[in-house]
């Protein structure tokens, strides 16, 4: 079995063997659902090779190899009277570079246009194409003009769309920039509008897909017409892998020879890479489908998992992180996010918003959530009593990308960086939390205490725990997960392909007793001992309320994963300045 990561052609793909998940039935849906239809996705979620499967479908060009593309295929067996029945012209923004001067960026986007317009030219052997170097605009004209001259209309496929918006946000490139492409007589504007006017005229149908909306509020005068059918229960799974696929390659993958458990091996890949839903109508959670295909192959070719589940090439989600937190409060949606349980509520998930709103206007807690779960590192999970959609982490993946930027904001120094490892080593072999605790009150706290939160409580101190402590090549971090009942606060089991390591597995049960709960002031707090403060009733019941929640997750996480000797915390956190731990079997 051959695994198609980062093949993106559809031609490629069929003609070579490669796996490939049938999507092929959602054709006829797509043709309901409208001529102009914009599908919005985050990076490396296959929306390209979704492009390239209707590009071979619909070419009029390709006719003669539609039975060895399609013929095994779901709609291979039952196609739509549309098929080959297209000119079709590719348009793809992410290959525009967006450097230098405003007039460079037209340049570039006028080089691409007439690009594509030649490549159509000469896949269907037109010779009188007139390409205007400065106006791609005419050029679009004058291949309209040969279309309508044919028995064929023009299907019009734009990849990344909202690649200009994304360099603006992502790259803090000027605003005028990006409204001297869009607004008033701007060139994308007026290109879109060309669209527009066309329909009907040469154009019959549009396909568009991008990241977010972002573009879209800024288009509305140059292109309104547009269908928007990312929120669609019918489309949830376009893109993406659901697990019964992923447990059924998995199988074959196995029978195939490899020396490993598909039970586990499903395990892990849900726990790393499943959890993403695009309904508001709720659906069946997708594995990513970049990751699933890195994991895969590394699987078949190595017969062994990745040593890192995060596939590096998603790693320019983390600008997008970076992007929400150094807005104002926007670290603390990202705090609020990790915490799991309640995940973030919204009023509504916003759908149109211009870069102006990006760049200027004020950024409100739904604004941001919105942003993340468009960047793919926040999904559905439900609707609240009100029918507020709840966004939260989808996976360990993503949690990963969380917990590294928020170390990278809260570790300040050179030094601090550096020592963490060796804190988390030394957890990791002997279970002694005294090291890491008190790096946590003489460094952390410090730094988390003077940030703006809402919230001083237990979190903070999960959270500082969680970001110390997190590795991916080791352990499953399983925070805020359901267990018998209830929410485990944080535990690291081995992943299953490091059992064999030489470490322990971890619960941690946290709590937070204020000062005003102990009646002391700050100074006497820094002067007691861990033992004077374990001894203070508020402390203690805290511990003992902690230890049995332990107990009974323990149980369950223990039963779930056949482990044989979890560790058991409680954890006090002390006025976000102390920190107070104990063994559950020392309670």
């Amino acid at each position: 079995m051959k695994f198609p990561y980062a093949l993106s052609d559809f031609g490629t793909l069929r003609g070579e063997g490669y796996f490939y998940q049938d999507r092929t039935d959602r054709i006829p849906h797509l043709e309901e659902a409208g001529r102009q239809l914009i599908f919005i996705r985050p990076s490396r979620f296959g929306k390209s090779l979704l492009l390239s499967m209707l590009e071979h479908y619909y070419d009029v060009g390709r006719a003669d190899r539609f039975d060895a593309l399609f013929g095994n295929l779901a709609i291979g067996r039952n196609p739509t009277p549309l098929h080959n029945q297209y000119f079709i012209l590719k348009w793809d923004f992410s290959l525009v570079k967006c450097q230098g001067e405003l007039k460079d960026i037209e340049m570039a986007l006028h080089r691409h246009v007439n690009a594509a317009i030649q490549d159509c030219a000469a896949h269907y052997g037109w010779d009188d194409i007139e390409i205007v170097p400065d106006d791609a605009v005419v050029s679009l004209s004058s291949l309209l003009r040969r279309v309508r001259r044919e028995d064929h209309p023009l299907y019009l496929l734009i990849d990344e769309y909202d690649n200009f918006a994304n360099e603006v946000m992502m790259s803090g490139r000027r605003q005028e920039f990006y409204e001297g492409l869009l607004y008033g007589e701007g060139l994308l504007k007026t290109l879109f509008k060309g669209v527009k006017a066309a329909m009907g005229q040469g154009i019959d149908r549009v396909f568009i897909t991008g990241v977010s909306p972002v573009v879209l509020s800024d288009m509305t005068s140059g292109y309104n017409v547009g269908e928007d059918i990312y929120l669609e229960a019918a489309f949830n799974d376009l893109c993406g892998f659901t697990e019964s696929e992923v447990a059924a390659v998995l199988e074959r993958l196995a029978a195939e020879g490899g020396a490993w458990s598909p039970t586990e091996a499903l395990e892990l890949m849900r726990t790393f890479y499943n959890g993403y839903c695009f309904s508001e109508e709720g659906g069946e959670r997708l594995y990513n489908p970049t990751l699933s295909l890195y994991f895969l192959k590394a699987l078949h070719t190595k017969g062994r998992y990745p040593l890192r589940m995060l596939d590096e090439n998603l790693a320019m989600d983390r600008g997008k992180l970076r992007y929400i937190a150094d807005l104002p409060h926007g670290e603390e949606v990202l705090v609020q996010a990790l915490d799991g349980e309640g995940g973030l509520r919204i009023p509504q998930l916003a759908k149109r918003f211009g870069v102006a709103d990006v760049l200027a206007a004020v950024k409100d807690r739904p604004f941001m959530a919105s942003l993340l779960y468009y960047f793919g590192v926040l999904t559905h999970t439900g609707l609240s009593d009100f029918l507020e959609p709840i966004l939260n982490i989808p996976n360990l993946v993503a949690r990963s990308l969380y917990v590294e930027h928020l170390q990278d904001l809260w570790l300040e120094t050179y030094e601090d960086k550096t020592r963490v490892p060796d804190l988390r080593k030394e957890v990791f072999r002997t279970g002694d939390l005294t090291p890491l605790v008190s790096f946590i009150e003489a460094r952390y706290f410090p730094i988390l205490s003077n940030r703006d939160y809402r919230r001083t409580n237990e979190l903070m101190v999960k959270l500082a725990f969680l970001t110390l402590l997190f590795d991916d090549r080791l352990y499953m971090l399983i925070s805020e997960t359901e267990m018998d009942h209830g929410y485990v606060d944080l535990s690291l089991i081995r992943r299953l392909d490091r059992r064999s390591v030489k470490a322990l597995d971890l619960l941690f049960e946290f709590k937070y007793v204020s000062l005003t709960q102990l009646k002391l002031d700050g100074e006497q707090l820094r002067a007691a001992s861990a033992d004077e403060l374990a001894a203070q009733p508020a402390v203690r019941q805290a511990l003992q309320t902690a230890a049995e929640q332990a107990r009974r997750y323990g149980a369950a996480l223990t039963e779930r994963y056949g482990l044989t000797d979890l560790r058991l915390y409680a954890v006090v956190g002390v006025g976000l300045e102390r920190v107070v731990w104990q063994t559950v079997a020392d309670l």
